[in-house]
């Protein structure tokens, strides 16, 4: 163990999209002193140039909410060349009459929102967190053991490094290590659906599309993507089908999974013309008890994993750490404990409706759109014409999605 113990203001465990974001949002914060806030990031992964090695290859689509912060950040200038704007959405119920668009001009938007692969928000995060001096790496480490004392966190690393915080946020995801030593309880609800993501390319071009298609097996959505020109043609899928469908469809050849997909989808954007590679994730509701504990709280997955159909999970976790830091920034101006507890838990309240009604939305869409039960196509098909023509209705579920 080292002889010596750094001390930091906050400590951050993990080093994904969550954590980097936090310690971006918080590193240009000043203290009463004029000092920065000492900020330390412990991950458990090499930091690499190559940041595929840490971020892998799904998309995310972000809100226009999330742009609109990651913009304040100095985040999207590194990456707004590289992401595809969806200027419509168009949702659809294969063999039905139900459909419903939404255009960003109808809502005074440039875009609703934007896709971009995790990689690459992931290398723009990396980018920025190196141009200040106040973030500290301890990587590849892991956090071993955590004791809460009244004023202060201590932590063990893996490395016997031992290092403290006035507060510890847990970005260590859906399986959260923080959160079992806190010994906070969370629920886990299995939707026995998996994600099957791939990306292709599409013999018509996507034209800024998102496209929503539910179908007998199960949602899919078809993202546009950039390729670098003016008509890309690629998109990335996120199918959700039961488990053992997505078996069968990884098992198929890359031309039999094309015709399956095409058939599936429709031909909104013609044959699937070429297949990328192909994953499958589970796909769980897990939600944590508590969101705050003394001097930690809880950000991201490690706080609320949720189903992709909306897309709004990302965001989500985003405006947790937007929220979080705007917290931290009135504290530091009122000379005020950043770690204390009545912060911590006001914040916690301020975030549960959001929470709420992403997670109540996101269980609605799953149970609404992944059911064949006649009454339950009948009230969709009702519902997504009701949602096309009543304007107040449609504002109302563009702000949600947007992140307003």
């Amino acid at each position: 163990m080292s002889d010596t113990k750094q001390h930091f203001d906050v400590v951050i465990a993990g080093g994904g999209l969550s954590g980097v974001l936090s310690a971006i949002s918080l590193a240009p914060l000043t203290k009463q002193d004029g000092s920065k806030l000492s900020i330390a990031i412990v991950e458990n992964n090499a930091l690499h140039d190559d940041v595929s090695l840490t971020f892998d290859s799904r998309v995310l689509a972000l809100s226009h909410g999330s742009v609109s912060y990651l913009q304040s950040l100095g985040v999207w200038q590194e990456l707004g060349q590289n992401a595809a704007p969806i200027n419509q959405i168009h949702i659809s119920d294969r063999g039905k009459y139900g459909k419903a668009r939404i255009n960003a001009d109808s809502h005074q938007v440039s875009a609703l929102g934007y896709v971009v692969e995790m990689s690459l928000l992931g290398k723009a995060l990396l980018y920025c967190a190196a141009q200040f001096v106040n973030i500290t790496w301890f990587c590849p480490d892991t956090i071993t053991s955590v004791n809460w004392q009244v004023s202060h966190v201590d932590m063990l690393l893996a490395s016997e490094q031992a290092i403290s915080a006035q507060l510890l946020l847990a970005c260590d995801g859906a399986q959260s290590k923080c959160r079992q030593y806190a010994n906070i309880a969370s629920s886990t609800k299995a939707y026995e659906q998996s994600a099957l993501i791939v990306n292709v390319t599409m013999a018509k071009p996507h034209h800024h599309v998102a496209y929503e298609r539910f179908t007998e097996t199960g949602p899919i959505a078809m993202l546009p993507l950039t390729d670098g020109s003016q008509n890309s043609h690629k998109c990335s899928v996120v199918w959700t089908v039961r488990p053992e469908q997505a078996q069968t469809l990884m098992s198929l050849s890359a031309a039999e999974f094309s015709h399956a997909l095409t058939n599936a989808f429709g031909r909104w954007l013609g044959t699937v013309d070429k297949v990328g590679q192909r994953v499958v994730y589970p796909l769980h509701l897990v939600r944590a008890k508590e969101q705050v504990f003394h001097r930690m709280v809880l950000v991201g997955n490690a706080s609320h994993t949720i189903h992709p159909i909306a897309g709004q999970g990302f965001n989500l976790g985003l405006r947790d750490v937007a929220a979080l830091s705007h917290m931290i920034a009135n504290q530091l101006a009122d000379a005020n404990d950043i770690g204390g507890f009545s912060n911590l838990a006001a914040y916690a309240e301020q975030r549960a409706r959001d929470h709420q009604s992403v997670i109540d939305l996101t269980d609605s869409l799953v149970t609404l759109f992944s059911n064949e039960l006649p009454p339950l196509v009948a009230g969709r098909n009702v519902g997504l014409k009701v949602l096309n023509y009543f304007t107040p209705l449609k504002n109302t579920f563009v702000n949600k999605t947007m992140g307003y």
